[in-house]
């Protein structure tokens, strides 16, 4: 897993893994890991899954990188406190997943929440250890 600055401001987390090194072998059996994985959380909660690769391809202004085959952001919730209106601005989280043919990537915007960073960086890791 990498950390790297998209549009040079937003810290994300991302990895790529070959489908061969997982049994998941689709958008949606990696999100039912996940999903699976955010309800045994204490605090976190699944909200829905949005297929970003369906409205942007429905969209007459849409365009969608020849390589990416298929995408969906998971998106869930660690909110635990709400000490000011402003933090609803940084929730959500979203975990993106795209289908890149041979591979998938899996990325995430960094959470001002160091356990939710962590939870999210092992659920994401744990897509390559889940073996046939």
């Amino acid at each position: 897993m990498k950390q790297i600055t998209v549009m040079e401001k937003y810290p994300v987390f991302s990895i790529e893994i070959a489908k061969e090194e997982t049994r998941c072998q689709s958008i949606d059996e990696i999100i039912a890991y996940i999903k699976s994985q955010i309800e045994m959380h204490p605090i976190a909660v699944y909200i829905g899954v949005f297929d970003h690769y369906a409205h942007t391809s429905s969209l007459e202004v849409g365009e969608i990188a020849a390589n990416i085959r298929g995408a969906k952001n998971l998106i869930c919730c660690f909110g635990k406190v709400l000490p000011k209106p402003e933090v609803m601005a940084v929730r959500p989280r979203s975990i993106g997943i795209a289908d890149m043919g041979d591979t998938f990537m899996i990325n995430f915007m960094e959470a001002p929440n160091p356990d939710a960073n962590a939870a999210m960086e092992k659920w994401v890791k744990a897509v390559a250890d889940i073996q046939a």
